[in-house]
């Protein structure tokens, strides 16, 4: 596995990724309060916005070189806190298409891929998100928006099954989800075992 090759972090606190990523965290709070009083358009309008300032951040943070060692651990893990808590809550819901199954294994995945991080991290080595947890993510996140939309906003979806739509999305993500948590173990490996270091020595 090769060093790691992403721009040196900074100790920098208050830079403009930090703070998105810092107001990311209280919309994620408000959004699940939004759910739980079933104020799904207003809920669906935070959604986006929340998982807009995701991107916004990450593009900002390598554009600008604000990439800062504070920034590596608060962005995923108010992705999330965002994304966890959504597929927490909509699978307490009665009706929704994420089912609490899915929510499960939404959860197990990334507390596996934080805990192999960690010990990628401590090795040295690149762990950047691959391809497949890129695109785990986009569903992810577009299986929420759909849910809520078709909550909130009914009128948008008419003469589409919103729901098959929903459903479909969920599917995708779930499935994504178990194949890029596996992928992440299955290149950590050689490491975990302890392989890497004795091919080395």
């Amino acid at each position: 596995m090769s060093k790691r090759s992403s721009p040196p972090a900074t100790d920098l606190v208050w830079t403009v990724p930090n703070l998105l990523s810092a107001a990311r965290m209280v919309l994620s709070i408000v959004f699940f309060v939004l759910i739980e009083r079933e104020d799904f358009a207003a809920a669906t309008v935070l959604f986006l916005l929340a998982a807009t300032t995701d991107w916004v951040d990450g593009w900002y943070a390598r554009r600008f070189n604000q990439v800062s060692r504070l920034g590596r651990i608060l962005d995923p893990l108010v992705d999330k806190v965002l994304v966890c808590g959504a597929f927490i809550f909509l699978a307490a819901r009665p009706g929704t298409s994420i089912l609490p199954w899915m929510a499960v294994v939404v959860v197990v995945r990334e507390l596996v891929v934080t805990a192999v991080r960690a010990e990628m991290e401590r090795a040295g080595r690149d762990f950047s998100a691959g391809m497949a947890g890129k695109l785990k993510m986009v569903l992810q996140c577009a299986a929420v928006a759909v849910e809520l939309g078709r909550l909130g906003f009914p009128r948008l979806f008419t003469g589409v099954d919103a729901r098959g739509l929903a459903s479909g999305l969920a599917w995708a993500a779930v499935i994504l989800t178990a194949y890029s948590g596996a992928e992440y173990v299955v290149k950590a490996w050689p490491v975990l075992t302890g392989r890497d270091s004795a091919s080395r020595s």
